[in-house]
């Protein structure tokens, strides 16, 4: 994992707060996303954001990272070893 001094991140690139609320789904769908999340060792929030970054970069936007520069490269790299051990 990168080590990122705090004042150059801010400069280029600041960690903002992004407040969701009121989401409701069907219970199918809440429990594979908890499974999954639970699956991935992460909170549900995480994942979820994680899930909508690998769209956006898919769709192609640009952005430094999730919750820190860099962290979605990181998480896609490895995500793709577990599928490749595991598949």
């Amino acid at each position: 994992m990168t080590i990122i001094n705090t004042r150059q991140r801010k400069q280029r690139d600041p960690i903002v707060s992004l407040l969701l609320n009121g989401g409701r789904v069907t219970s199918g769908f809440r429990a594979a996303l908890f499974a999954a999340a639970s699956r991935a060792g992460i909170s549900v929030n995480e994942f979820v954001l994680q899930a909508a970054a690998e769209k956006l970069r898919a769709s192609g936007s640009q952005f430094s990272g999730v919750f820190e520069p860099g962290d979605l490269l990181e998480n896609l790299n490895d995500n793709r070893q577990d599928v490749s051990t595991h598949g």
